[in-house]
């Protein structure tokens, strides 16, 4: 396959385009600056622009783009960086799509921060969105991709729990904290947070690469756990007890409403990942936890 993918230098896109290339296939990384070579092609979302030939020779397009919600405090300005950046980018892609290349396979990121703060109850692919800025954010960044579903491409939404990698993503927030033990739970320890490790978050977009669902899928593990299991399986495959709670109005303090996604309880259902036969390298959160831990 020809994969062109936005956002490849990212923790996901990384590990995507390093297990592509594994097995043979080209991909093309969109980057916003000169291309260095047959393996970038120059874009500016922004300004709408997109090298047509390069959509066209797609046989899979993987759009990551977005400005990071967890690296920075979300003031007012950036609240809107954080928004047009996804907006900009998927509407590119999506037109791009539609006027060169209708046939091509649409992996569009979202996020589990779509259905908002929703207690214990199952969060399938057919729950509506809930409240909150996180889930105007999925929202607004799924509709973007309109353009390409009007064509005929078939789109994927890739609604993304707490990825977990020995670097970046979660780790990259919380991982220093938790592998010493110095934290217990993040606000309600009671809470359920949706979590995948970055392996399988992998191994789902082939899946659903190589497959013909469309629409939403819930890229999440089997089942969703407490912020209290889920922070002391992490401690525990470092050889450590839980420490304290981490109240919600610290977190809020300090990175503001970034911390919606840590703070929300999701009880995420992979519906479609279940139902189309996926498998679970990592399962429990003790298996993710371990292979964090380089275990």
């Amino acid at each position: 396959m020809r994969v062109v993918i936005s956002g490849a230098s990212g923790l996901i896109g990384t590990a995507l385009a390093t297990s592509l290339r594994a097995d043979g296939h080209t991909v093309v990384s969109l980057v916003r600056r000169e291309a260095r070579g047959s393996n970038e092609s120059a874009w500016d979302p922004p300004q709408g622009t997109i090298d047509s030939a390069a959509i066209a020779a797609a046989d899979v397009v993987v759009n990551l783009s977005g400005a990071s919600i967890g690296d920075k405090r979300l003031t007012e300005s950036y609240q809107k960086v954080v928004l047009s950046s996804r907006l900009d980018s998927t509407t590119t892609i999506a037109k791009a799509i539609a006027a060169a290349n209708p046939s091509a396979v649409l992996l569009q990121g979202s996020s589990m921060g779509f259905y908002g703060d929703r207690g214990v109850d199952p969060l399938t692919e057919r729950t509506p969105p809930g409240n909150g800025f996180l889930a105007e954010v999925s929202r607004k960044w799924e509709s973007a991709a309109e353009p390409a579903v009007a064509s005929g491409a078939r789109v994927v939404y890739l609604r993304t729990g707490l990825v977990l990698a020995p670097h970046g993503g979660f780790a990259k927030r919380l991982l220093p904290l938790a592998k010493r033990g110095l934290i217990g739970s993040l606000g309600n320890p009671r809470s359920l947070q949706s979590w995948i490790s970055l392996v399988d978050h992998v191994r789902a977009m082939r899946f659903l690469i190589d497959g013909d669902h469309e629409g939403p899928a819930n890229v999440v593990g089997p089942r969703a756990v407490s912020s209290k299991d889920l922070i002391g399986a992490i401690t525990g495959a470092y050889g450590h007890r839980p420490g304290l709670p981490i109240p919600s109005w610290v977190l809020q303090a300090a990175i503001g409403p970034a911390a919606d996604d840590l703070l929300a309880s999701q009880n995420g259902v992979p519906g479609v990942l279940t139902r189309l036969g996926f498998t679970w390298q990592h399962s429990t959160i003790g298996e993710a936890a371990e292979y964090v831990a380089g275990r």
